[in-house]
């Protein structure tokens, strides 16, 4: 199970280099496959991503990739709600805590599915001058 495990830690630092969330995957393996319990699937996702995140955001910002204005305030909400969601977390029962994840993950699921494609397709990566 160790060797799948990495397996799925690399499939999941890919997606999180693509910025795309692959937390998510890891949240799903670690607790359907290997029976992780939701808080501690949770913990180790957050340890997962500081090093994921930190060592694709490199590349990013030196692509000029990252819109400063844009990500400023999010980063600065972000910090104030993950630590409210930390502490829901933490006071929830663990089986809704597993089912709220899940409902969300649907919810995601499908608005992506609805999406409708866009009419001009995307260019190849260049990194902005």
């Amino acid at each position: 199970m160790t060797v799948l495990s990495a397996l799925a830690g690399a499939a999941c630092g890919v997606l999180s280099g693509f910025g795309i969330g692959g937390g998510s995957l890891l949240m799903i393996w670690m607790t359907a496959v290997l029976g992780t319990e939701q808080a501690e699937a949770q913990a180790i996702n957050l340890l997962f991503f500081l090093p994921t995140a930190a060592a694709s955001l490199i590349f990013h910002v030196k692509g000029k990739q990252v819109r400063w204005r844009a990500a400023v305030p999010a980063i600065l909400a972000g910090l104030v709600t993950a630590a409210a969601g930390a502490w829901v977390a933490s006071v929830l029962e663990a089986r809704l805590l597993r089912k709220v994840f899940g409902a969300f993950l649907l919810v995601v699921g499908v608005l992506e599915l609805r999406k409708k494609p866009k009419g001009r397709r995307r260019e190849a990566y260049r990194p902005r001058r």
